[in-house]
């Protein structure tokens, strides 16, 4: 799949976090990866200071892995997710 570097394709891979069981959350710190997961309380958190392309970048990095209920994705955001992650149906 040919990743776009846009706010739209951002906004796309955010709402894959909104339906899961996972918050996806923008702060500042200074996280040596870009980005931080607090596996117990199913958050991630990405340097708000990045770039659309770093946090693109990130987002997908979390989401291969993380455990994310696909049960509760809809049939567009579970193919995008299995693209994005290269997982088989």
């Amino acid at each position: 799949m040919d990743i776009k570097y846009t706010k739209h394709f951002l906004k796309k891979i955010e709402g894959l976090f909104a339906e899961s069981n996972y918050d996806l959350r923008y702060e500042r710190g200074s996280f040596k990866t870009g980005y931080c997961i607090l596996v117990d309380k199913k958050v991630a958190v990405v340097n708000d200071f990045y770039t659309t392309e770093g946090k693109i970048n990130s987002i997908i990095e979390i989401m291969k892995t993380i455990p994310l209920n696909t049960n509760r994705l809809s049939e567009k955001n579970k193919q995008l997710y299995y693209e994005l992650t290269r997982k088989s149906i």
